[in-house]
């Protein structure tokens, strides 16, 4: 087969498809997207979660998510730079009530309001809210809803640990902690 040369309409549409993907690919340098944990251990996100003591959270809720939140920050640190204080509010409301009354379904409800306060000054740097919620299946057995109404403390325990560590991690990236 002889090699024919293209059409100048084809040779000017794969000129023009070549610049617009270089033009449109300039401003993505410049957005200021970087990677949240860069520098790994020692990058500005890192650094500021060690520097984080999590105040104690009563209930079983609380202890649930405190732990959730203490193996993300790395551990303990007492002494810390900033400490960060979480208030619950776990509630179950029942629906999907049958003819007899009975409830055939329930949701779990888990929202935090939590406060990064710097400890030498007092001041407040983030106040902010998380939660999360889960449907749960009423069956006949007892043990079985409780225990699916526990599951679902722990995984919700679990996700909004994941929305506060998330939200102060990109929070430090910003605003590095000071030494």
């Amino acid at each position: 087969m002889k090699d024919r040369p293209l059409p100048v309409a084809h040779k000017m549409s794969a000129s023009l498809g070549a610049f617009l993907l270089a033009a449109l690919s300039l401003p993505l340098g410049g957005c200021g997207l970087h990677p949240l944990y860069a520098g790994g251990e020692s990058g500005p996100a890192a650094t500021g979660l060690r520097s984080i003591e999590v105040a104690p959270i009563p209930q079983r809720s609380g202890w649930l998510t405190r732990n959730a939140l203490v193996d993300r920050l790395g551990g303990e640190h007492p002494g810390a730079t900033y400490r960060l204080e979480v208030e619950l509010d776990d509630t179950l409301t029942g629906f999907g009530i049958r003819g007899d009354a009975a409830t055939t379904r329930e949701r779990r409800t888990l929202r935090a309001r939590y406060r990064l306060v710097d400890r030498a000054s007092g001041a407040v740097l983030v106040d902010a809210t998380a939660g999360s919620d889960e449907g749960i299946d009423v069956v006949s057995s007892e043990y079985a809803t409780v225990a699916a109404e526990q599951s679902a403390a722990e995984r919700l325990s679990q996700i909004v640990a994941d929305q506060i560590v998330g939200r102060i991690a990109r929070i430090m990236t910003v605003t590095p902690p000071r030494p």
